[in-house]
Protein backbone atom coordinates (compact mmCIF):
# COMPACT_ATOMS: atom_id res chain seq x y z
CA UNK A 1 0.00 0.00 0.00
CA UNK A 2 1.88 3.06 -1.24
CA UNK A 3 2.14 6.29 0.72
CA UNK A 4 3.04 8.23 -2.40
CA UNK A 5 1.08 9.20 -5.49
CA UNK A 6 3.74 7.92 -7.90
CA UNK A 7 5.87 4.75 -7.99
CA UNK A 8 9.33 4.94 -6.43
CA UNK A 9 12.73 4.13 -7.93
CA UNK A 10 15.40 3.89 -5.24
CA UNK A 11 19.16 3.81 -5.45
CA UNK A 12 22.20 4.49 -3.29
CA UNK A 13 25.98 4.27 -3.61
CA UNK A 14 28.35 3.77 -0.70
CA UNK A 15 30.70 6.69 -0.13
CA UNK A 16 33.61 5.19 1.79
CA UNK A 17 36.16 6.50 -0.67
CA UNK A 18 36.76 8.13 -4.03
CA UNK A 19 34.89 6.74 -7.05
CA UNK A 20 36.62 5.05 -9.95
CA UNK A 21 35.71 5.65 -13.58
CA UNK A 22 34.18 2.15 -13.38
CA UNK A 23 31.86 3.15 -10.51
CA UNK A 24 30.82 6.23 -12.42
CA UNK A 25 30.30 4.74 -15.88
CA UNK A 26 28.90 1.41 -14.71
CA UNK A 27 26.56 2.53 -11.93
CA UNK A 28 26.14 6.27 -11.38
CA UNK A 29 25.81 7.51 -14.96
CA UNK A 30 23.21 4.88 -15.96
CA UNK A 31 21.23 5.76 -12.82
CA UNK A 32 21.26 9.46 -13.69
CA UNK A 33 19.99 8.68 -17.18
CA UNK A 34 17.32 6.41 -15.77
CA UNK A 35 16.26 9.05 -13.24
CA UNK A 36 16.03 11.78 -15.86
CA UNK A 37 13.85 9.62 -18.08
CA UNK A 38 11.42 8.70 -15.26
CA UNK A 39 11.36 11.66 -12.87
CA UNK A 40 8.26 13.13 -14.50
CA UNK A 41 6.21 10.06 -13.50
CA UNK A 42 8.09 8.42 -10.62
CA UNK A 43 9.67 9.42 -7.33
CA UNK A 44 13.46 9.11 -7.63
CA UNK A 45 14.98 8.42 -4.21
CA UNK A 46 18.76 8.83 -4.25
CA UNK A 47 20.06 8.17 -0.77
CA UNK A 48 23.49 8.10 0.79
CA UNK A 49 23.80 4.77 2.65
CA UNK A 50 26.10 6.15 5.33
CA UNK A 51 24.98 3.53 7.86
CA UNK A 52 26.07 0.84 5.41
CA UNK A 53 29.33 2.69 4.93
CA UNK A 54 30.47 2.29 8.55
CA UNK A 55 30.20 -1.50 8.33
CA UNK A 56 33.64 -1.70 6.77
CA UNK A 57 35.44 1.10 8.58
CA UNK A 58 34.90 4.42 10.32
CA UNK A 59 36.37 6.94 7.91
CA UNK A 60 37.16 10.49 9.02
CA UNK A 61 36.50 11.64 5.46
CA UNK A 62 32.99 10.16 5.33
CA UNK A 63 31.21 13.53 5.40
CA UNK A 64 33.49 14.99 2.75
CA UNK A 65 33.00 11.94 0.52
CA UNK A 66 29.26 12.07 1.13
CA UNK A 67 28.95 15.61 -0.21
CA UNK A 68 31.28 14.84 -3.10
CA UNK A 69 29.32 11.75 -4.14
CA UNK A 70 26.11 13.78 -4.42
CA UNK A 71 27.95 16.40 -6.47
CA UNK A 72 28.81 13.58 -8.88
CA UNK A 73 25.11 13.09 -9.58
CA UNK A 74 24.67 16.79 -10.29
CA UNK A 75 27.80 17.02 -12.45
CA UNK A 76 26.60 13.96 -14.36
CA UNK A 77 23.46 15.88 -15.33
CA UNK A 78 20.84 14.81 -12.79
CA UNK A 79 17.73 16.89 -13.44
CA UNK A 80 16.28 18.27 -10.21
CA UNK A 81 12.53 17.90 -10.60
CA UNK A 82 10.12 17.92 -7.61
CA UNK A 83 10.12 14.10 -7.77
CA UNK A 84 13.89 13.78 -7.17
CA UNK A 85 14.78 13.33 -3.49
CA UNK A 86 18.31 13.22 -2.04
CA UNK A 87 18.77 12.16 1.57
CA UNK A 88 21.13 10.56 4.06
CA UNK A 89 20.16 7.18 5.46
CA UNK A 90 21.28 8.12 8.97
CA UNK A 91 19.06 11.25 8.98
CA UNK A 92 15.94 9.10 8.59
CA UNK A 93 15.75 7.10 11.86
CA UNK A 94 12.97 4.89 10.48
CA UNK A 95 15.63 2.95 8.52
CA UNK A 96 17.27 1.74 11.72
CA UNK A 97 14.00 0.98 13.51
CA UNK A 98 12.50 -0.96 10.62
CA UNK A 99 15.75 -2.90 10.32
CA UNK A 100 15.33 -4.07 13.93
CA UNK A 101 11.71 -5.07 13.35
CA UNK A 102 12.64 -6.96 10.17
CA UNK A 103 15.35 -8.75 12.16
CA UNK A 104 12.45 -10.26 14.08
CA UNK A 105 11.02 -11.53 10.79
CA UNK A 106 14.25 -12.76 9.17
CA UNK A 107 16.01 -15.99 10.14
CA UNK A 108 19.65 -16.71 10.94
CA UNK A 109 19.66 -19.38 8.25
CA UNK A 110 18.65 -16.88 5.56
CA UNK A 111 21.39 -14.44 6.50
CA UNK A 112 23.98 -17.21 6.81
CA UNK A 113 23.31 -18.12 3.18
CA UNK A 114 24.11 -14.65 1.84
CA UNK A 115 27.05 -14.97 -0.52
CA UNK A 116 28.52 -11.56 0.33
CA UNK A 117 28.56 -12.45 4.04
CA UNK A 118 30.32 -15.72 3.27
CA UNK A 119 32.91 -13.94 1.13
CA UNK A 120 33.59 -11.15 3.63
CA UNK A 121 33.76 -13.45 6.65
CA UNK A 122 35.80 -16.25 5.11
CA UNK A 123 38.95 -16.94 7.09
CA UNK A 124 38.11 -14.33 9.73
CA UNK A 125 37.58 -15.10 13.42
CA UNK A 126 35.97 -11.78 14.27
CA UNK A 127 33.29 -10.42 11.91
CA UNK A 128 31.10 -7.51 12.98
CA UNK A 129 27.35 -8.05 13.15
CA UNK A 130 26.78 -5.22 10.68
CA UNK A 131 28.27 -7.30 7.86
CA UNK A 132 25.94 -10.16 8.78
CA UNK A 133 22.88 -7.91 9.07
CA UNK A 134 23.59 -5.68 6.05
CA UNK A 135 20.86 -7.28 3.87
CA UNK A 136 18.14 -6.58 6.47
CA UNK A 137 19.03 -2.89 6.62
CA UNK A 138 18.96 -2.89 2.81
CA UNK A 139 15.46 -4.40 2.97
CA UNK A 140 14.37 -1.59 5.29
CA UNK A 141 15.84 0.99 2.90
CA UNK A 142 13.64 -0.39 0.13
CA UNK A 143 10.41 -1.27 1.92
CA UNK A 144 9.98 2.05 3.74
CA UNK A 145 9.29 3.78 0.42
CA UNK A 146 7.31 1.10 -1.46
CA UNK A 147 10.18 1.06 -3.96
CA UNK A 148 9.37 -1.15 -6.94
CA UNK A 149 12.57 -0.63 -8.90
CA UNK A 150 15.95 -0.76 -7.17
CA UNK A 151 18.78 -0.60 -9.72
CA UNK A 152 21.55 -2.74 -8.22
CA UNK A 153 24.43 -4.83 -9.45
CA UNK A 154 24.16 -8.56 -9.95
CA UNK A 155 26.01 -9.10 -6.65
CA UNK A 156 23.03 -7.52 -4.83
CA UNK A 157 20.30 -9.66 -6.42
CA UNK A 158 20.40 -12.14 -3.54
CA UNK A 159 19.71 -9.30 -1.10
CA UNK A 160 16.83 -8.12 -3.28
CA UNK A 161 15.32 -11.60 -3.20
CA UNK A 162 15.63 -11.60 0.60
CA UNK A 163 13.79 -8.26 0.70
CA UNK A 164 10.96 -9.78 -1.32
CA UNK A 165 10.76 -12.82 1.00
CA UNK A 166 10.70 -10.71 4.16
CA UNK A 167 8.01 -8.43 2.73
CA UNK A 168 5.87 -11.37 1.63
CA UNK A 169 6.28 -13.12 4.98
CA UNK A 170 5.26 -9.94 6.79
CA UNK A 171 2.28 -9.33 4.50
CA UNK A 172 1.06 -12.92 4.86
CA UNK A 173 0.91 -12.43 8.61
CA UNK A 174 -0.20 -8.80 8.96
CA UNK A 175 -1.86 -7.85 5.68
CA UNK A 176 -0.70 -5.93 2.62
CA UNK A 177 1.54 -3.32 4.21
CA UNK A 178 4.72 -3.69 2.14
CA UNK A 179 5.08 -3.32 -1.62
CA UNK A 180 7.32 -6.06 -3.02
CA UNK A 181 10.14 -4.77 -5.24
CA UNK A 182 10.23 -6.26 -8.73
CA UNK A 183 12.13 -9.49 -9.28
CA UNK A 184 15.74 -9.21 -10.51
CA UNK A 185 14.82 -10.19 -14.09
CA UNK A 186 12.22 -7.43 -14.17
CA UNK A 187 14.70 -4.97 -12.65
CA UNK A 188 17.10 -5.70 -15.51
CA UNK A 189 14.31 -5.30 -18.07
CA UNK A 190 13.27 -1.99 -16.51
CA UNK A 191 16.85 -0.69 -16.63
CA UNK A 192 16.92 -1.70 -20.30
CA UNK A 193 20.17 -3.58 -19.83
CA UNK A 194 20.84 -7.18 -20.84
CA UNK A 195 23.63 -7.12 -18.26
CA UNK A 196 25.35 -4.50 -16.18
CA UNK A 197 28.23 -2.48 -17.63
CA UNK A 198 31.44 -3.60 -15.94
CA UNK A 199 34.52 -1.51 -16.53
CA UNK A 200 37.54 -3.77 -16.11
CA UNK A 201 40.84 -3.45 -14.27
CA UNK A 202 43.36 -1.93 -16.70
CA UNK A 203 46.14 -4.29 -15.60
CA UNK A 204 44.01 -7.40 -15.07
CA UNK A 205 40.94 -7.14 -17.34
CA UNK A 206 39.61 -10.43 -16.01
CA UNK A 207 38.50 -8.45 -12.93
CA UNK A 208 36.32 -5.36 -12.60
CA UNK A 209 37.96 -1.99 -11.88
CA UNK A 210 38.11 -1.57 -8.10
CA UNK A 211 39.02 1.41 -5.93
CA UNK A 212 40.60 -1.02 -3.44
CA UNK A 213 43.08 -2.38 -5.99
CA UNK A 214 46.67 -1.86 -4.83
CA UNK A 215 48.11 -1.08 -8.27
CA UNK A 216 47.45 2.58 -9.15
CA UNK A 217 47.76 1.87 -12.88
CA UNK A 218 44.90 -0.62 -12.67
CA UNK A 219 42.23 2.00 -11.97
CA UNK A 220 41.16 5.45 -13.09
CA UNK A 221 39.86 7.68 -10.30
CA UNK A 222 37.47 10.55 -10.99
CA UNK A 223 39.98 12.83 -9.26
CA UNK A 224 42.91 11.74 -11.45
CA UNK A 225 44.76 14.42 -13.38
CA UNK A 226 43.31 14.31 -16.93
CA UNK A 227 46.75 14.43 -18.50
CA UNK A 228 48.38 11.89 -16.20
CA UNK A 229 45.58 9.37 -16.75
CA UNK A 230 46.74 8.89 -20.34
CA UNK A 231 49.76 6.94 -19.09
CA UNK A 232 47.49 4.49 -17.27
CA UNK A 233 45.55 3.74 -20.43
CA UNK A 234 48.65 3.47 -22.61
CA UNK A 235 49.99 0.83 -20.19
CA UNK A 236 46.71 -1.16 -20.14
CA UNK A 237 47.04 -4.93 -20.58
CA UNK A 238 45.73 -6.21 -23.93
CA UNK A 239 46.56 -9.51 -25.66
CA UNK A 240 48.54 -11.12 -28.48
CA UNK A 241 45.64 -11.74 -30.89
CA UNK A 242 46.66 -8.76 -32.99
CA UNK A 243 43.15 -7.78 -34.08
CA UNK A 244 40.79 -5.21 -32.58
CA UNK A 245 37.39 -6.76 -31.91
CA UNK A 246 34.84 -6.88 -29.11
CA UNK A 247 35.17 -10.23 -27.35
CA UNK A 248 35.03 -10.01 -23.57
CA UNK A 249 35.89 -13.70 -23.18
CA UNK A 250 38.98 -13.90 -25.40
CA UNK A 251 40.03 -10.23 -25.52
CA UNK A 252 38.80 -8.58 -22.31
CA UNK A 253 41.45 -5.84 -22.36
CA UNK A 254 40.66 -4.63 -25.87
CA UNK A 255 36.91 -5.03 -25.28
CA UNK A 256 37.21 -2.96 -22.11
CA UNK A 257 38.88 -0.12 -24.02
CA UNK A 258 36.16 -0.18 -26.67
CA UNK A 259 33.50 -0.07 -23.99
CA UNK A 260 35.16 2.86 -22.19
CA UNK A 261 35.49 4.76 -25.48
CA UNK A 262 31.80 4.30 -26.23
CA UNK A 263 30.58 5.49 -22.83
CA UNK A 264 32.83 8.54 -22.37
CA UNK A 265 32.11 9.78 -25.90
CA UNK A 266 28.39 9.00 -25.73
CA UNK A 267 28.54 6.86 -28.87
CA UNK A 268 26.70 3.54 -29.30
CA UNK A 269 29.06 0.68 -28.51
CA UNK A 270 28.32 -0.96 -31.86
CA UNK A 271 29.42 2.19 -33.70
CA UNK A 272 32.75 2.20 -31.85
CA UNK A 273 33.22 -1.51 -32.56
CA UNK A 274 32.51 -0.94 -36.26
CA UNK A 275 34.96 1.97 -36.43
CA UNK A 276 37.81 -0.21 -35.16
CA UNK A 277 36.82 -3.47 -36.87
CA UNK A 278 39.76 -5.08 -38.62
CA UNK A 279 42.36 -2.65 -37.21
CA UNK A 280 45.50 -4.25 -35.79
CA UNK A 281 47.39 -1.43 -34.07
CA UNK A 282 46.48 -1.62 -30.38
CA UNK A 283 48.52 1.50 -29.69
CA UNK A 284 46.24 3.60 -31.89
CA UNK A 285 43.18 2.43 -29.96
CA UNK A 286 44.88 3.13 -26.64
CA UNK A 287 45.84 6.63 -27.80
CA UNK A 288 42.27 7.40 -28.87
CA UNK A 289 40.78 6.10 -25.60
CA UNK A 290 43.39 7.98 -23.59
CA UNK A 291 42.45 11.26 -25.31
CA UNK A 292 38.71 10.60 -24.87
CA UNK A 293 39.02 9.77 -21.17
CA UNK A 294 41.28 12.77 -20.56
CA UNK A 295 38.76 15.10 -22.22
CA UNK A 296 35.89 13.50 -20.31
CA UNK A 297 37.62 13.92 -16.94
CA UNK A 298 38.60 17.53 -17.65
CA UNK A 299 35.00 18.44 -18.51
CA UNK A 300 33.55 16.51 -15.59
CA UNK A 301 35.96 17.97 -13.03
CA UNK A 302 35.20 21.49 -14.27
CA UNK A 303 31.47 20.90 -13.73
CA UNK A 304 32.17 19.44 -10.30
CA UNK A 305 34.17 22.51 -9.23
CA UNK A 306 31.22 24.78 -10.03
CA UNK A 307 28.87 23.06 -7.52
CA UNK A 308 29.07 24.56 -3.99
CA UNK A 309 28.63 22.41 -0.89
CA UNK A 310 25.73 24.64 0.13
CA UNK A 311 23.72 23.56 -2.91
CA UNK A 312 24.04 19.91 -1.87
CA UNK A 313 23.15 20.66 1.75
CA UNK A 314 20.01 22.52 0.64
CA UNK A 315 18.95 19.53 -1.47
CA UNK A 316 19.57 17.18 1.46
CA UNK A 317 17.46 19.31 3.81
CA UNK A 318 14.50 19.18 1.42
CA UNK A 319 15.00 15.50 0.62
CA UNK A 320 15.21 14.48 4.26
CA UNK A 321 11.99 16.31 5.09
CA UNK A 322 10.27 14.30 2.36
CA UNK A 323 11.97 11.00 3.27
CA UNK A 324 11.09 11.28 6.96
CA UNK A 325 7.45 11.97 6.17
CA UNK A 326 7.11 8.95 3.88
CA UNK A 327 9.24 6.59 5.99
CA UNK A 328 7.54 7.49 9.26
CA UNK A 329 4.11 6.84 7.77
CA UNK A 330 5.19 3.36 6.65
CA UNK A 331 6.94 2.66 9.96
CA UNK A 332 3.77 3.59 11.86
CA UNK A 333 1.81 0.97 9.92
CA UNK A 334 4.45 -1.64 10.80
CA UNK A 335 4.51 -0.59 14.46
CA UNK A 336 0.73 -0.92 14.67
CA UNK A 337 0.94 -4.41 13.18
CA UNK A 338 3.35 -5.39 15.97
CA UNK A 339 1.16 -3.67 18.59
CA UNK A 340 3.92 -1.15 19.28
CA UNK A 341 1.45 1.67 18.62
Amino acid sequence: MSTTSAPTILTGLRVNSEFTLGNFLGALLPMVRLANSHSNKSHINIFVPDLHSIIAEVDGELQQNLIKSLKYYLAAGLELTPHVHLYRQSRVPAHSELCWILNCVASMGELNRMTQYKDKSEGKDNVNVGIFDYPVLMAADILLYDAVYVPVGEDQFQHLELTRRLAQRFNNHFGEIFTLPAEPKDQIKFMNLSEGVRIRDLQNPEKKMSKSAAAENSKIMLSDDPTAVKKKIMSATTDSVGKIQFDMFNQPGISNLLQIEAIVTGLPLQDVISTWAGETHYGDLKQKVAESVSAFLATFQAKLAEIPDSAVLDLLAAGETYANKVANAKLYQVQKAFHLR
